[in-house]
């Protein structure tokens, strides 16, 4: 007897970014801790064909995929209510023709002089004690809210009592997310963490 698969649903949910929509399916869509980010059709080619497939839509500015959702990012001037269920039909029937969102991960890419990941399983560069213990409070209170939120959220250093993190997805250009980041993450750190006086985030 041939056993029948579970119905690919997609529901969308807003976030704090007004201009980013989060699609959320019924099962998990990459693996645990794969983060990909796409902020053009060429970046998304030969690594996620429903990322690239997304771009197609004149008003989709990027596309962000981990765990069980697909975050989408537009231009200013279109109205969700206009194109929501255009892309919650589109993006259910391209997981159902393509159960591999992800591919492949393109090699990291050279930017200003660092190397900087498009799609990873995003490992920071962990160098003392103190590194390690942010990277956990990161883990522990912040990851799980941010990525209810459609983005995500990395440690990138620590110097001289500055803590830098990297946003992407709905995070990442949020009007919202400097004061997240002021008002939480910060506050949440330098609770526990006396050495830490700032937390910034770099552009990505």
């Amino acid at each position: 007897m041939e056993t029948q698969e579970m119905p690919i649903t997609i529901y969308s949910e807003m976030t704090p970014n007004p201009n980013t929509m989060k699609f959320v399916a019924n099962k998990m869509l990459v693996g645990d801790g794969v983060v990909a980010e796409y902020l053009n059709q060429a970046e998304a080619k030969g690594s996620s064909l429903i990322a690239e497939s997304l771009f197609v839509f004149p008003f989709v500015k990027g596309v962000f995929i981990t765990r069980n959702f697909i975050t989408v990012s537009k231009l200013a001037d279109v109205e969700w209510d206009d194109i929501t269920l255009e892309l919650r039909l589109f993006i259910a029937d391209s997981l159902k023709k393509n159960p591999v969102v992800v591919t492949s991960l393109p090699e990291p890419k050279a930017k200003e002089g660092l190397k900087e990941e498009t799609t990873s399983t995003f490992e920071p560069t962990i160098t003392s004690e103190v590194d390690q213990q942010i990277v956990d409070l990161l883990e522990e209170y912040v990851r799980p809210a941010v990525e209810n939120d459609g983005g995500a959220i990395h440690f990138k250093s620590f110097e001289e009592g500055i803590v830098t993190v990297i946003l992407k997805g709905s995070c990442s250009g949020c009007p919202s997310s400097t004061a997240t980041l002021k008002g939480g993450v910060e506050q949440l750190l330098r609770t526990n963490l006396p050495q830490v006086k700032e937390v910034v985030a770099e552009a990505h």
